[in-house]
């Protein structure tokens, strides 16, 4: 007969170290025995890292299980409001702490910061950035407290400033080498997204300075007085709105533990203080960093640094995080690392991260057999809002893993890519990795890609490196990239040497450019299957990669597909957004003149010869017909030339009566400032909008008017369009 569970208790105040000193001493009294770690409801506040490891482990027989419902781990330290001058609030920071982070009521607070600057505001010099007199950075009363942001493509960049030289802020080291052209230690050609690199547009953003506070919810840092000045919202009263600061990264680390599970915890305010140091937060991928004064010189990524997690499972197995929520966090979630196998994180819910939800595996390609990592599972989680500081994260990341499960997981709201597996860029050190068999399935993956966080080159889930056996199935992709103004966010991005990946019955809706991009001649054998999808793609890219079976260019989603993107996700949500009528689609279109275009992306850019440029590419392509605009397919673009009083028109073939239109724009010649007419079947206008600004993809234009005719009028320059979708009013 089976002896019942040891059970230890705690209480939150005292250390939680003892009540694990307590678990280890029952585990060597009587190793045959279960044992229960319950914590008591409250907050456990931890300074330092709670480490479990081998003589805190159970067994396949006998686990370990850590449980508490309302136990909350926290990494902050509360603060004490005092009245401040303007109805500001004031605290003392505790001596030794330099806060990078600030929640208050519970809510992620903002450093102040300045809009957005320009490039011909703020661009790289030698020893800087210029911008200091615009900004006023100068004049300022604590610039040596400031930090810059800004992004460039798929890359974020937090530089702590350390001076100001004439208008030149200037950062410390290894902080503005690193994040500058020339180190050989970025991925293939990624000096061109360094702060000096030729894709970097401007954007550039300056944070707390008392000089910007203004705007309710945000805070400054002064490192000189030691104090967090506060600007509350309305109605929030400094006796019931507790202020924290996180000050501990990694709030448990389990090092070679095995056969231990955590259940229904709460992890709150884990820190992260990088972007605090002289080395900054310079973003290389997903959320991973260049850090460091030097290091080896290559170009797969073996050397960045992942994110801090609240939770960090190192050389474990059977670990098992179920039902506890990381909510508040300056970092990432969990990380499973360095030849963890056989662990699940189930059932759990991921929100408001500065950082991504769940990290997993290494970036090594061919890392030793006890630095494998394989067999770990992430489901029915959900994950909402990461990558609330650091846009350029992703919400789940896999590297160099295998046989990993993805399975099941709601991941809403993400600056950047949803999930992302696999790692190295076809680069010769990273070929013939430990990738293989890995599954992504059944995930349901929205918003993502948002435009208003100025991240690139991405997509609702992101594939890198040859995976044989590694299939992506019966996913819901839907709004990647969508509304922006280039041709970004993908559906299914099978990216540089994406290999031997079978795509099938996945439903992508309403991206930004490709439901599915395999454009690498190198990213070879890849197979798709049975998906549906609102819009197409260009040929498949590699060797033996083709599609059998698939629905592009559906106006409306069969039942079928609803069913597989309705059993998505961790939770029932609202209906699936199942498509609607276009009354444009296929109809005889115009347009006042007839041009070449050529797409500019990254993808497409790739493909130029030494010292060619896409002016040249645009010059040996074959116009056009206006016709393209309304074949369904939103990677394909119409454009008439460059010149004043351009139009273009679909005859409806009918009077009908009208709601929303989308246009969708082209890359090749982006419209901007457009007029969206409407007229009778005798040419008299029955609807007249105007669309001020760059043509998004889409921008949805609200008509409601009655008309045959839908034109697209410029009085100024060319049009160019990837598509016109016209859908009916509601009757």
């Amino acid at each position: 007969m089976s002896r019942g569970a040891v059970v230890i208790t705690a209480e939150p105040d005292e250390p939680l170290a003892r009540a694990a000193d307590r678990l280890a001493a029952a585990l060597a009294d009587d190793p045959g025995r279960a044992v229960e770690v319950r914590l008591a409801p409250g907050t456990y506040r931890l300074s330092a890292r709670l480490r479990l490891g081998g003589e805190h482990s159970g067994t396949a027989r006998h686990p370990v299980t850590w449980i508490g419902a309302g136990a909350m781990l926290s990494g902050g330290v509360p603060l004490v409001w005092q009245a401040g001058g303007d109805g500001r609030w004031v605290a003392t920071v505790p001596d030794g702490v330099v806060p990078a982070d600030l929640f208050v009521g519970g809510r992620r607070s903002p450093r102040a910061r300045t809009a957005p600057q320009p490039a011909d505001v703020c661009h790289a010099v030698p020893h800087g950035l210029t911008g200091a007199r615009a900004v006023g950075l100068d004049r300022w009363a604590r610039p040596e407290a400031v930090t810059c942001v800004a992004t460039v493509r798929w890359r974020a960049y937090h530089l702590p400033v350390s001076g100001v030289v004439g208008d030149v802020v200037t950062f410390p080291e290894p902080c503005w080498t690193n994040a500058r052209g020339g180190t050989g230690r970025v991925g293939p050609h990624w000096d061109t997204t360094a702060l000096d690199g030729s894709q970097f547009a401007g954007g550039v953003v300056f944070e707390n300075a008392i000089e910007l506070l203004a705007e309710p919810g945000d805070h400054v840092w002064d490192p000189v007085a030691r104090t967090i000045t506060y600007q509350p919202l309305p109605d929030q009263d400094p006796a019931r709105c507790e202020g924290v600061i996180p000050v501990c990264e990694n709030l448990l680390v389990l090092d070679g533990a095995q056969h231990v599970r955590f259940a229904g915890l709460t992890f709150r305010h884990s820190a992260f203080t990088q972007v605090t140091t002289p080395g900054g937060y310079v973003g290389a991928q997903a959320g991973l960093t260049l850090t460091g004064a030097d290091g080896p010189r290559e170009a797969a990524g073996r050397f960045y640094t992942k994110p801090p997690a609240a939770l960090v499972v190192r050389r474990g197995s059977d670990v098992t995080v179920e039902g506890c929520d990381f909510r508040g966090l300056a970092g990432a979630g969990v990380v499973l690392e360095h030849g963890s196998r056989d662990c699940d994180v189930t059932g759990s819910t991921f929100e408001d991260l500065g950082s991504g939800a769940v990290y997993l595996g290494d970036t090594d390609p061919h890392p030793p057999v006890e630095q494998r990592s394989w067999r770990n599972t992430v489901s029915r989680c959900v994950v909402r809002r990461c990558g609330a500081r650091y846009t350029d994260a992703v919400a789940i990341w896999a590297g160099y893993v295998s046989a990993t499960t993805i399975d099941h997981n709601t991941v809403e709201d993400v600056p950047y890519s949803g999930i992302s597996i696999g790692w190295g860029w076809n680069q010769p050190e990273a070929r013939a990795s430990v990738l293989h068999d890995n599954r992504v399935t059944a995930n349901r993956v929205v918003d993502v890609m948002r435009p208003a966080s100025g991240m690139h080159d991405g997509g609702a889930i992101y594939v890198q490196g040859a995976q044989p056996g590694t299939v992506i199935a019966c996913n819901y992709l839907d709004r990647s990239g969508y509304g922006g103004t280039q041709r970004d966010g993908n559906g299914i991005y099978l990216d540089e040497e994406s290999s031997f990946v079978l795509v099938e019955r996945n439903v992508v809706t309403r991206v930004g450019y490709k439901w599915v991009s395999n454009w690498a001649a190198y990213g070879i054998a890849n197979r798709l299957d049975g998906n549906w999808t609102d819009t197409d793609a260009p040929p498949l890219g590699g060797a033996g990669s083709g599609t059998v079976g698939d629905h592009v260019r559906l106006p409306v989603l069969p039942p079928e597909a609803i069913a597989v993107a309705a059993a998505a996700g961790a939770e029932r949500v609202a209906p699936v957004w199942g498509g609607d009528i276009d009354l444009a689609r296929g109809r005889p279109a115009t347009q006042s003149t007839v041009a070449a275009t050529a797409a500019r992306t990254t993808e497409d850019l790739s493909r130029l010869g030494d010292g060619q440029v896409d002016a040249i590419v645009a010059a040996q392509l074959p116009p056009v017909a206006a016709a393209i605009a309304v074949d369904g397919n939103t990677c394909t673009d119409t454009a008439t030339r460059d010149e004043p009083d351009s139009w273009w028109r679909v005859d409806l073939g009918a009077e009908r009566s009208i709601g929303v239109v989308e246009l969708w724009n082209a890359e090749s010649m982006i419209s901007r400032d457009v007029v969206v007419e409407v007229t009778d079947a005798a040419g008299r206008t029955t609807a007249s909008i105007t669309v001020a600004g760059p043509v998004r993809r889409p921008s949805l234009v609200a008509v409601a008017a009655r008309g045959r005719h839908l034109i697209v009028r410029r009085a100024g320059g060319g049009i160019a369009l990837a598509t016109v979708v016209v859908h009916p009013a509601c009757e």
